[in-house]
């Protein structure tokens, strides 16, 4: 496999959605939503994570068991092809407005050759897919100190074409905030142990709140991810946090996924965004119940790495 290669493995299936293949294994997108609070309170799908699902023989195999197989040569093209998987599959949903965090590791792109490269498949995959750059959000979550540089510079160049950025497993020890201050992100992720520790005290939440303002205060959007029990969702409102995900209030579904059933796009008023004449007669007289009503039972994560 070599980088020019990258659409050769994709194919498009009967159900319109998109798969791609690495030796054995047929690998599928999973997307799991991030909720926004509108302002009436109601909750609106506003990103979704992309999360690969490898296959082997129709029977699933862990992310943490496939990539350990996957040749050192060719993670760079695993890297990119699992990318334009989720962003196609993402654009394939009936959505005019989610946006797609994909996870992305600029250690495999250290020059800025390899850097253009990479950023025109993504730009190619958004546009095959009907989406504008503002709606692809490059996750980083390597905290290793040397790459601190690499991943500002990469970041400000993903600003400048339009692309977003988030920064993952932000746990607010001095390199964190030094990664903050230095790639400037639109969104933080919190690393899901460090607030549930916070979570469950008063003195913890109150610092949580001051985090929470001074990031929004600087432009960047906190979402808080992990959610596994109704409280920590409603604790959610009272911190100010407006962006969540968790298997509280979604897990992640095999692409084309019951999203656009189960949570019909809103707009910023809470109203039912249609998008053409089929989908208004399906959901012009639906009572949408909101999704704090449809809790879900706490589920162990399917596999650690989030491509």
């Amino acid at each position: 496999m070599t980088p020019k290669s990258i659409f050769s493995n994709l194919a498009k299936e009967p159900d319109g959605t998109w798969t791609t293949v690495y030796g054995p294994f047929v690998l599928k997108s999973a997307l799991q939503p991030i909720f926004r609070r509108l302002g009436n309170g109601r909750l609106n799908i506003d990103s979704f994570e992309g999360l690969v699902r490898p296959y082997k023989a129709d029977e699933a195999v862990s992310p943490a068991e496939f990539f350990p197989l996957v040749n050192p040569v060719d993670i760079e093209a695993i890297d990119s092809l699992l990318r334009t998987l989720h962003i196609l599959n993402t654009g394939y949903l009936d959505r005019s407005k989610a946006r797609i965090f994909v996870n992305f590791h600029p250690g495999l792109f250290r020059t800025p050759g390899k850097m253009r490269q990479e950023v025109e498949r993504m730009r190619l995959a958004a546009h095959e897919a009907g989406m504008t750059p503002d709606r692809i959000v490059c996750e980083f979550s390597d905290k290793k100190a040397e790459d601190t540089q690499l991943i500002a510079d990469f970041a400000s160049h993903m600003h400048a074409i339009g692309f977003r950025v988030a920064i993952d497993d932000y746990g607010a020890g001095d390199s964190d905030i030094e990664r903050v201050k230095l790639v400037k992100p639109d969104y933080v992720k919190f690393e899901a142990s460090w607030v549930r520790d916070f979570m469950s005290n008063s003195a913890g939440a109150a610092l949580l709140r001051v985090i929470v303002r001074q990031f929004m205060d600087d432009g960047i959007e906190p979402v808080f991810e992990a959610l596994e029990e109704n409280w920590q969702v409603e604790l959610c409102g009272d911190l100010g946090v407006n962006l969540m995900q968790g298997y509280a209030l979604a897990r992640p579904e095999l692409a084309p996924t019951t999203f656009d059933e189960r949570f019909p796009e809103l707009d910023e008023h809470g109203r039912i965004i249609y998008s053409g004449v089929d989908h208004v007669q399906q959901h012009l007289y639906r009572d949408v119940t909101p999704v704090e009503s449809r809790i879900l039972r706490p589920t162990r994560a399917f596999g650690k790495r989030k491509n």
